[in-house]
């Protein structure tokens, strides 16, 4: 029984982990659509990035937060 813990916790990781390339695509739009705007009004450049940023790290909050739960479930349970 012991193995198939260990089993189970590296599937339920695993898919925890699956939030972590959701936030490279969120990244990657966030940005794309930055360069977008950017392009199409460049004398609001200064304020659109500080949206970006915003968009960056609230993404990348959502895959930390992904990563915390895949250690919380091989290392916690």
């Amino acid at each position: 029984t012991e193995t198939l813990l260990k089993c189970g916790k590296f599937i339920g990781a695993g898919a925890a982990t699956i939030g972590v390339s959701g936030s490279g695509a969120g990244i990657g739009f966030v940005f794309g659509n930055y360069l977008i705007a950017m392009s199409r009004n460049p004398a609001l450049s200064g304020q659109m990035f500080n949206y970006a940023l915003l968009g960056f790290a609230l993404s990348e909050a959502m895959a930390l937060f992904a990563l915390m739960i895949a250690f919380l479930i091989l290392f916690g349970l």
